[in-house]
């Protein structure tokens, strides 16, 4: 099956590069797959043509300065490209708009891989969404990374990224083998939010408030073997939603059975027989969350620590 290849203009100018999946007969539902940090739309290629067999409709997209979505440069280089986690909130909720305005009348959900479930919650229209199925997502703070992740990623933070990014302009995350080529803005931005203990919540009370107002059900997946995501860190993201009923599963790979899953693992086509069917089952299920009370809030958004810096007024 192979996906029609669009574009979607954005508000610098520049394009994003879509991928669509027509259904498989009758069409149950829209999806939206949000992608992880660093991770190309082509990554998820396989499971969206699988899913769009299931009679769902997928979109996939690059956020601008990824994948088919560099900038028109010479070289397509990321030197001195302007781009933060604000911009693609905006590339995210722009496919979504694009996707359910074209199927108004059917249900549009989210699979948000990592950073595809962290970002929704920054929406300005989150009733544009009908639920969240989050895979491997959590808080980044580094505090709540896997331990082996967290033995190092302070080095990371402090050293690392702040040298090679003003070294190069962007981060050469791909000639360093860590995560990959990120602009300079987008890697600021993160390692802003993954050493604030609330993570996104880095951004002010603002983001807090769109966090609450986000009330599409989400189920979590949590992997107990992922090298970089906790259990801890995904209950974390889900007291960001404070207005969204959920429902946490951490999955162990001797339940599926298989010997690994990991961080990046469930979009391997190696479990088209095994995970990947459980996906039609959550997404079937995320309407049902919709009745669960929503556990009552243990923080205040208004923490007089918490400022609103001019970024977030972009959004």
């Amino acid at each position: 099956m192979e996906p029609q290849r669009r574009e979607l203009l954005i508000d610098n100018g520049g394009t994003l590069a879509l991928r669509v999946w027509e259904p498989a007969g009758e069409m149950q539902a829209s999806v939206v797959i949000g992608g992880a940090m660093g991770v190309a739309q082509d990554y998820y290629a396989a499971f969206a043509a699988w899913l769009a067999q299931q009679g769902y409709r997928v979109w996939t997209f690059d956020y601008r300065g990824q994948g088919e979505s560099l900038p028109d440069t010479p070289g397509h280089t990321l030197r001195g490209y302007r781009a933060d986690l604000l911009d693609w909130v905006r590339d995210y909720e722009a496919v979504v708009r694009s996707a359910k305005g074209e199927q108004r009348a059917r249900p549009l959900y989210l699979i948000g891989h990592s950073l595809g479930a962290q970002l929704p919650g920054l929406f300005a229209q989150p009733e544009q969404v009908d639920g969240l199925l989050s895979i491997a997502a959590g808080s980044g703070y580094w505090r709540d990374n896997a331990p082996q992740l967290r033995r190092r990623v302070l080095f990371f933070w402090h050293l690392v990224v702040p040298l090679a990014t003003r070294v190069c302009g962007y981060f050469p995350g791909r000639r360093l083998g860590m995560v990959g080529d990120l602009p300079a803005g987008v890697i600021r931005q993160w390692r802003r939010w993954c050493l604030h203990p609330r993570y996104s919540a880095a951004e002010g009370p603002t983001a807090l408030q769109r966090y609450a107002r986000a009330r599409f059900p989400i189920m979590a997946w949590s992997f107990s073997d992922d090298e970089m995501m906790t259990l801890r860190g995904t209950q974390a993201l889900l007291g960001l939603y404070a207005g969204a009923p959920h429902s946490v599963q951490s999955i162990q790979p001797a339940q599926v059975p298989v010997r690994r899953i990991g961080h990046f693992g469930f979009f391997r086509a190696s479990f088209r027989a095994t995970l990947w069917p459980r996906t039609i089952v959550a997404l079937q299920t995320l309407p049902q969350l919709r009745a669960r009370p929503v556990p009552p809030r243990t923080d205040s958004p208004d923490r007089s620590a918490d400022t609103v810096p001019h970024e977030l007024t972009r959004l």
